[in-house]
């Protein structure tokens, strides 16, 4: 039976060792830990101090510079009867439950005939719901989804702190009951706005590579990246590709 020889130990890794052995040395590991722990926290706290900053900074000014087409839009919709206002139950950060705010773009009676549409999903995978021509959709409804000007209230869900200007699109509960484990993913970070998969083709990307791209720019996000996303999203609004 052969015999395998351990590699030898390094003199200078023993010595490592035994110092942490000794009281002070288990106290300077100790230290040398706790700062690192710190310095960590330290850093994501502060990107995430910034990025709320941004977050309420850029809503509110958004808010006040939009506030003449607000009105508009709102004395559009109640023109074709019903609540000018959307509240619908979305789920954000680490499975938090809150209510998202859109201008109405569906008839009221809209969740009611949603079983009836799933056949026709655009996205096969049965996760998420898209469909062309949706007849719950109404008149002023389908410009505002071109356009995505039915999303502008979600600003108020910013200045709340239940959103983020850049993240991913907040899911409704019925999305979230199919997600995998890997899916999951996507609720480690407040949901947004806007994201890096609606201004790289919006509905026409499937689930499962919606899910690539928001794990993506979770896994790389930086201040940096959602102000490149911000500025590439009026593009994306303006040409209304890959709109339903």
């Amino acid at each position: 039976m052969k015999t395998i020889n351990p590699e030898p130990i390094s003199p200078g890794l023993l010595s490592h060792f035994a110092t942490f052995q000794s009281r002070g040395g288990l106290l300077r590991l100790n230290l040398r830990v706790s700062f690192r722990r710190l310095a960590w926290r330290w850093l994501v706290g502060g990107a995430d101090a910034v990025k709320r900053m941004l977050d309420v900074l850029g809503s509110l000014a958004a808010l006040l510079a939009l506030s003449p087409l607000l009105l508009l839009i709102g004395a559009l919709v109640r023109l074709d009867g019903g609540p000018i206002i959307f509240a619908q139950t979305r789920v954000g950060r680490h499975g938090r439950v809150f209510k998202m705010f859109k201008f109405r773009s569906m008839r009221p009676d809209a969740e009611k005939h949603l079983a009836e549409l799933l056949a026709a999903n655009k996205h096969g995978s049965g996760v998420t719901f898209k469909i062309k021509d949706d007849p719950r959709i109404t008149l002023i409804g389908r410009w505002l989804r071109r356009f995505s000007l039915d999303e502008l209230p979600q600003f108020l869900n910013v200045l709340l702190g239940d959103m983020s200007l850049v993240g991913p699109r907040p899911p409704v509960p019925r999305e979230v009951a199919l997600y995998t484990l890997a899916d999951r993913r996507r609720l480690s970070v407040k949901p947004g706005i806007t994201c890096i998969w609606q201004i790289s083709g919006r509905a026409e990307i499937d689930f499962p590579g919606q899910v690539r791209l928001d794990v993506n720019y979770i896994e790389t996000q930086s201040l940096g990246q959602d102000i490149r996303i911000l500025a590439r999203t009026p593009r994306a609004v303006v040409f209304g590709s890959g709109a339903y």
